[in-house]
């Protein structure tokens, strides 16, 4: 009966998909932004996101106290081990497959284009060093960090509660089992705003396209469809190939069972903001043990950003294209490896990658003002990269269930 349940919403949710289609074509015929329904709209796609962002804190700190808790310290070592070394090779090569594409078809040979006002706070923005982003992983205030809702920070603080938890053995039984009922008190919350995934599915795609139009796309399409076919190349050849060569299960039983949070992630455009969706369906549907998805996927949300990361390799090579500079094969070395860094660095957020591309094009000397040619379509490709963000963060918890092993 359960499984007759996720199957009927799965068509719900395909019927949101539609409705925001068909619905955001003709908001956009109506006036786009100008519509007096766009405000309507756009409050009831808000108000959804909020929904699945006000369990996101709990969800996180408790996923990670009680695995940290729970779990052997050698094999807890094991697990976080290969986790990073996985996710930072999969963005490693996102990135490098975008380089290749944009080498080959050069979306920005002979672009012209208008470029568009950076937004205020791209053009206040510092781009952060190295030694900012270690100063970061350790919050000075928890309580600061879980209010400001810092991942990096908040995940941090929840390993080192829970491997204190662990080491203080049974003094601590009473906390541990605290914990556990705020994660299990998190999951009922997700399944109540699951129900309400249609709705959303079809206000946020309405709101995206109506606000967008076609107009803005036709001087972008040859940078879209670079952008968009790299996605497609890792979204359903690498990763899925990766899942069954390293994880041992058949693509197809992958992607069929990861629907769920990619049409969360297509919709709401954060992978913090899929989390909820992403562990529950990985637990349910791919059968990852509940221990390895509450470390692995909060982690991934936070710092495995494949989509992101190959966007930004693309975009930072097509603005170069378009103002004429010839980067070298150094160069794009640099590319390679800054948009790595970014896209680890990037908030789980709607356009975070939009802000770290400015790490990116300093690192080689580009005008940031080239932010300004891909704004028009970003919101668009920021849809799409997100599906391939989460997807990678459900690949990961398949393949690290093989890897490390059940417990």
């Amino acid at each position: 009966m359960e499984r007759e349940r996720e199957f009927v919403s799965i068509r719900w949710v395909v019927a949101g998909i539609l409705i925001g289609i068909v619905g955001g074509l003709l908001l956009n015929r109506a006036g786009g932004t100008e519509s007096p329904v766009f405000e309507t709209v756009a409050l009831g796609g808000d108000l959804f996101i909020r929904l699945l962002r006000m369990v996101i804190v709990p969800l996180v700190v408790a996923s990670l106290i009680t695995a940290a808790a729970g779990l052997d310290t050698r094999y807890l070592g094991r697990l976080g081990g290969v986790t990073l070394v996985y996710y930072t090779a999969t963005t490693v090569l996102a990135a490098a497959l975008g380089l290749v594409i944009v080498n080959l078809i050069d979306p920005g040979v002979g672009a012209v284009l208008q470029g568009t006002e950076l937004p205020k706070e791209l053009q206040e923005r510092q781009p952060p060093t190295f030694a900012d982003l270690l100063r970061n992983l350790i919050p000075a205030n928890p309580i600061d960090a879980l209010a400001r809702t810092d991942m990096l920070q908040i995940i941090s603080f929840s390993l080192i509660v829970g491997i204190a938890l662990n080491i203080m053995g049974e003094r601590a039984q009473s906390l541990k089992q605290f914990v556990g009922e705020v994660l299990d008190l998190s999951m009922v919350i997700v399944r109540w705003v699951l129900y309400l995934l249609p709705v959303g599915v079809a206000l946020l795609l309405m709101r995206a396209i109506g606000q967008a139009g076609f107009e803005v796309f036709a001087p972008l399409a040859k940078y879209m469809g670079a952008v968009l076919g790299g996605l497609a190349i890792h979204g359903l050849i690498v990763l899925p190939l990766l899942v069954w060569l390293l994880g041992g299960m058949p693509p197809w039983r992958f992607l069929a069972g990861i629907t769920q949070p990619m049409i969360t992630a297509l919709s709401t455009s954060s992978s913090a903001a899929t989390l909820p969706v992403t562990m529950r369906t990985v637990e349910r549907e791919l059968k990852v043990p509940g221990y390895i998805s509450r470390f692995c996927i909060p982690i991934g949300a936070t710092v495995n950003m494949d989509g992101t990361a190959l966007y930004e390799a693309v975009a930072a090579l097509f603005i170069a294209q378009a103002y004429g500079v010839q980067l070298d094969l150094t160069q794009q070395v640099v590319v390679l490896f800054t948009a790595t860094l970014a896209a680890i660095g990037a908030a789980g957020i709607p356009s975070a990658g939009l802000f770290t591309m400015v790490i990116v094009l300093q690192a080689v000397n580009l005008p940031l003002e080239g932010i300004g040619l891909i704004l028009a379509v970003d919101r668009i490709l920021d849809m799409f990269r997100t599906m391939v963000n989460v997807e990678g963060d459900a690949g990961g918890a398949v393949i690290l269930t093989n890897i490390v092993g059940r417990k």
